[in-house]
């Protein structure tokens, strides 16, 4: 499908109230609940990963990583969240798109809100992506290029966290073995600050099953990007799915050129993830009444 037709297509959509398909959206879900099943398994827990198992890396598949008692116990007893258990969900991506929406209310009312990769929520910014956060996700690259590897100074990486409020902090521990030790250290971090905050980190498999269905559905890339992992995830969680931010071409359905994040115009790696085919599931989604893309001013 060409840009522009797509865009044409898009805007005709937006001629339309959108209204959740229950049974297109049950159907995508049950779908997902056999493929990935995140009530069970988004989180590596002490009930999906016992002491003593020899976890697989979700890239490195040759490396094992084995769960001795010190790194059982950073997992929590079993899954936080359950089956549809919020009635509305948010998931903000951090698309340029998001700039002077002023969606910030709307995305601040859900029950249950999804932010990726410590995006910046300040006075500058909350107008259009809000405040609430209930799971905030970190690339454990970030820590190893904005705060060290978190080897020294550990407080600027706290004081980061702490604008989440009680937000749960989310990582890819378990992708690579080169992210554990980093995202292990996370933990103890906010252990030694002695903050409310839970740290969690995505199990493998789960990540690998993810993957696996999306490519299944044309999404080709060397990785899919964390806001699609929510987003699957979000489906399984929450009865109502919105998704702010997330949109992949250098200018807005109508026309006008935007930044490629809200807050700079940072590209990402060529090839690393297939954004616009994201994007295209998930418009095709949004017309069949599975979930909602927001693309314009609330």
């Amino acid at each position: 499908v060409k840009q522009t037709e797509l865009f044409d297509r898009w805007k005709s959509l937006q001629m339309c109230k959108w209204e959740m398909n229950v049974t297109e959206a049950n159907l995508f879900k049950s779908t997902l609940s056999r493929c990935c099943n995140a009530p069970s398994f988004l989180f590596t827990t002490q009930k999906n990963t016992p002491l003593g198992t020899k976890l697989k890396y979700e890239v490195d598949t040759s490396g094992i990583f084995h769960i001795n008692q010190e790194i059982f116990k950073m997992f929590p007893k079993d899954m936080p969240y359950h089956r549809s258990q919020f009635k509305r969900c948010a998931v903000v991506g951090n698309g340029g798109i998001l700039k002077n929406s002023r969606c910030g209310r709307e995305i601040d009312s859900a029950d249950f809100v999804f932010r990726c990769n410590l995006p910046p929520i300040s006075e500058k910014y909350f107008m259009d992506v809000g405040v609430k956060t209930d799971v905030v996700t970190v690339n454990p690259s970030i820590i190893t290029e904005r705060f060290h590897k978190l080897e020294k100074w550990r407080k600027p990486f706290y004081d980061v966290l702490q604008v989440y409020e009680n937000a749960s902090v989310l990582l890819p521990a378990f992708y690579n073995t080169r992210n554990t030790d980093v995202s292990i250290r996370v933990k103890y971090v906010l252990d030694d600050f002695e903050s409310q905050q839970a740290v969690y980190y995505f199990h493998p498999q789960y990540l690998i099953n993810v993957s696996r269905y999306w490519l299944g559905q044309g999404v080709r890339a060397k990785r899919v990007s964390t806001g699609l992992i929510l987003v699957t995830a979000a489906l399984e969680l929450c009865e109502e799915v919105h998704l702010f931010g997330f949109w992949a071409f250098p200018m807005n359905p109508s026309g006008i050129f935007i930044t490629h994040h809200y807050y700079d115009n940072v590209k990402p790696r060529p090839g690393f993830h297939a954004m616009p085919s994201e994007i295209f599931n998930f418009l095709h989604m949004h017309s069949k009444g599975i979930l909602r893309v927001h693309t314009g001013t609330c």
